[in-house]
């Protein structure tokens, strides 16, 4: 049998379920904290492949193990690898309160409708765009992935929030820090940081839920126009953003570019959908419509004022990339684009003339490259009661997809 003890938040392990213990793996920290058996066996954890190795030994002996984690180990933590290596029925978990849980009682806030992202030993991306697009995210943080790392990746991107840093939780070393993103970018935090609360205050009370974690994706999606403020008619038609959303595949954890944003409405469905979306927007008008449409349908647009190939070089990989504008420069923004987007480019265009070009320009930077023209004709009243087949503007939606294998390789 293998008992997976958390210790929640410097909770101590009870003699009883150490006292018949042959093995005893655990950080250096938990094994220091702990009364431990004098012949049983110590593993300091690191490398995780050899202490399964010597704890699948001592299974096969019959002999007792003992695992010490933190907090609850099977949230984001070792029971996990246990269970995949040696079934669900030799683990006996005791559960301890997670660094989550703990972090945001000691704020005074509720977590049900958090999203939790595990940065440790993962690419930190995720978490930052998860903070970009929601309102309350815990990040378990790791080395190379803490307080300063996150707060530099979201310093100069994200308005209005404010990090929550909890170090050595449930200690007498704790604490429990408010800072913005560019102090904690500023600062050496040190080892001793587990969990970091993103937060936008504004936001931060939040809805009763029924369902825990992100919110529940949205009822609808290719919305009406008229949901939208926008000019002279200059907008995605929704028939058009429909399958543009189905091509980029908008989703949690995820950076989305809109290109030639104009009224933003691509950028508000994506975020509706749970991306981190920047908007590019040549004009200063549209710059406001943009964020005047975000504000009303409740979501976070990261708007960028100025004229797309120059403006992206600033900008953070996207893993998705909607254009919808371009001009003349349509060819040379698309290839930009390409250069830089890990899954897919869409775009939309009016004009036949510029279909050739942006194949080539997708094909050219290895992406498989389909499209359809799409011409619609919609339901309009006339007098008398009677109803009318009104077209609309016929448009190319052309996109390239990334094979997974040259994900990878694409530009950092």
């Amino acid at each position: 049998m293998i008992t997976v003890v958390g210790t929640g938040t410097g909770a101590p392990v009870a003699d009883d379920v150490l006292a018949g213990a042959r093995l005893v793996v655990g950080g250096r920290r938990h094994l220091t904290a702990a009364t431990l058996p004098d012949d049983a066996e110590q593993i300091v954890l690191g490398p995780l492949a050899p202490a399964l190795d010597t704890i699948q030994a001592y299974v096969e002996k019959g002999e007792p193990v003992v695992v010490l984690a933190s907090g609850d180990p099977g949230f984001f933590g070792i029971v996990r690898a246990l269970a995949e290596r040696f079934g669900t029925d030799v683990l006996d978990v005791r559960p301890g309160v997670s660094s989550v849980a703990t972090a945001f009682a000691r704020t005074g806030l509720t977590w049900d409708d958090a999203v939790v992202v595990s940065a440790h030993g993962r690419d930190l991306r995720t978490a930052v765009n998860a903070c970009r697009a929601h309102p309350k995210v815990a990040v378990l943080t790791g080395p190379g992935a803490g307080p300063a790392e996150l707060g530099a990746a979201l310093s100069h991107r994200t308005a209005g929030r404010v990090l929550v840093v909890a170090s050595a939780l449930g200690s007498g070393q704790e604490r429990v820090e408010r800072v913005t993103p560019a102090e904690a970018a500023a600062r050496d935090w040190g080892t001793a940081v587990s969990v970091v609360l993103c937060l936008d205050e504004s936001r931060s009370l939040g809805t009763a839920r029924t369902v825990a974690g992100a919110a529940v994706g949205p009822a609808r999606w290719a919305l009406d126009e008229r949901e939208f403020e926008h000019r002279d008619s200059m907008i995605t038609k929704f028939e058009v953003r429909a399958l543009a959303l189905a091509r980029l595949g908008p989703r949690l954890g995820e950076l989305v570019w809109d290109i030639g944003s104009g009224s933003g409405s691509v950028a508000v469905e994506c975020a509706r959908l749970g991306a981190a979306v920047t908007a590019v927007e040549k004009t200063r008008d549209g710059v406001e419509r943009i964020r005047a449409n975000a504000e009303a349908h409740g979501v976070d647009v990261h708007t960028v004022h100025g004229a797309a190939p120059t403006v992206l070089s600033d900008l953070d990989d996207p893993d998705a990339v909607f254009v919808g504008g371009g001009g003349r420069e349509l060819p040379a923004i698309v290839t930009a684009c390409a250069r830089r987007a890990r899954r897919t480019v869409v775009v939309a265009m009016a004009a036949l003339d510029r279909v050739p070009a942006v194949r080539e320009a997708l094909g050219a930077a290895g992406f498989a490259v389909d499209g359809v023209l799409l011409q619609s004709s919609r339901l309009a009243p006339l007098p008398g009661d009677v109803t009318r087949l009104a077209a609309t503007n016929p448009v190319f939606l052309l996109w390239g997809v990334r094979p997974p294998a040259s994900v990878e390789g694409v530009a950092q």
